[in-house]
């Protein structure tokens, strides 16, 4: 398997690095000093994320806010930063449940942005983490994104395939079936690539983002291991079962004869365009499949196949801890709280165990 960093990770990193700095460019020079002073600690996608939140947020301003329309952004400094009110704040949550945005040579119609709670509270947490920074700096006298109270997130059920929707996934992605003619058509192309990833996914719990991350090199048949770059860039070699040995050696054997465009030699998924897949058509491919297999749930993507993996590993095992160290998670409160449907089978196994006078039990613990 290969050594050292992954080529593909760099080359994603090095573009979002370039994005990142193409925003910063309109904003003031304290949003620079803040994504490099976390540059250590965070990944470049979180780094976009809050170059993009933080992007958002200053537009607001200088369009919505008298005392901000009064320079241009990238103008502002620290004490107009220290300007922030709390009704500043307020109008700001107000304004991402609905805005527009245009292009900057209006060539195309506005583009309208609607936010729910949950998209709310992070683009609210970018802006706390940014004036956190400026505040512990002593660059501003005091955080007041601290006396916003955040959107309440209510928990939604945790949406998964079941057993018969996971076999008829894997199996339309090798016949076909019900799917539309003009799907037939790519679907007799794509078929052994389709059902390698769907299998992979459904068997190793991998995010979409390591699945396109994957090069030849990486993957070991002899072991029924790959090599895996994590968020963060970590790297750990991770198992699958034999089904997914089996469908990833036919794929690989029609992999042999495809001749990737140049600067993609190595991928293993390839696009119809011979590039290596991006993530957006993985989770189209996935979209489409769970459309015949499971209609009633549309909502079905790549990281709701990461989900069923975890809940059926945790089924199969009762090991909360394997399966945070499968899913790559640094913490096991997380893995609880989004993947392992445990709480109804834990409640349920403690009414297996406990016994009261009238069971039989009850009285052979008292023998013992």
């Amino acid at each position: 398997m290969a050594n050292g960093v992954n080529r593909y990770r760099e080359e994603v990193d090095a573009k979002r690095i370039l994005q990142i700095r193409e925003i910063c460019r309109g904003l003031p020079q304290a949003c620079s000093d803040f994504l490099r002073g976390i540059a250590v600690t965070t990944g470049t996608f979180t780094r976009l994320a809050y170059a993009i939140d933080l992007n958002t947020f200053f537009q607001f301003l200088h369009t919505e806010r008298i005392y901000y329309a009064q320079k241009d952004v990238v103008l502002y400094d620290d004490q107009d930063l220290n300007h922030l009110t709390q009704s500043d704040l307020t109008a700001y949550t107000e304004y991402l449940t609905y805005y527009l945005k245009s292009n900057e040579d209006h060539s195309a119609p506005d583009r309208v942005f609607v936010n729910h709670d949950l998209a709310i509270k992070r683009k609210l947490c970018s802006i706390r983490s940014f004036y956190d920074y400026l505040f512990k700096h002593q660059r501003i006298a005091s955080n007041v994104t601290e006396l916003v109270p955040l959107p309440k997130i209510h928990e939604k059920p945790i949406l998964r395939l079941s057993k018969a929707e996971l076999e008829k996934m894997l199996s339309t992605a090798q016949d076909g079936a019900q799917m539309s003619k003009g799907q037939q058509r790519f679907q007799k192309i794509t078929a052994r690539r389709d059902y390698a990833m769907l299998s992979l996914f459904l068997g190793t719990g991998i995010r979409v983002s390591e699945c396109v991350g994957i090069n030849l090199s990486d993957v070991d048949m002899e072991n029924n291991a790959f090599l895996v770059t994590r968020k963060g860039g970590n790297q750990v070699v991770l198992y699958f079962p034999p089904e997914v040995a089996d469908a990833l050696a036919d794929y690989m054997e029609e992999r042999k004869q495809i001749e990737a465009l140049p600067g993609h030699e190595d991928a293993l998924f390839l696009s119809l365009q011979k590039k290596r897949i991006t993530q957006r058509a993985v989770q189209n491919l996935v979209k489409k499949y769970a459309a015949v297999a499971a209609p009633l749930k549309p909502r079905i993507s790549p990281h709701k196949l990461r989900s069923t993996y975890a809940t059926n590993l945790y089924h199969e095992t009762g090991d909360i801890y394997l399966v945070a160290d499968v899913l790559g998670h640094t913490s096991v409160d997380t893995t609880r709280k989004h993947y392992a449907d445990m709480t109804d089978a834990r409640r349920r196994m403690a009414a297996e165990h406990v016994h009261l006078p009238g069971d039989p039990a009850f009285q052979e613990k008292e023998t013992t």
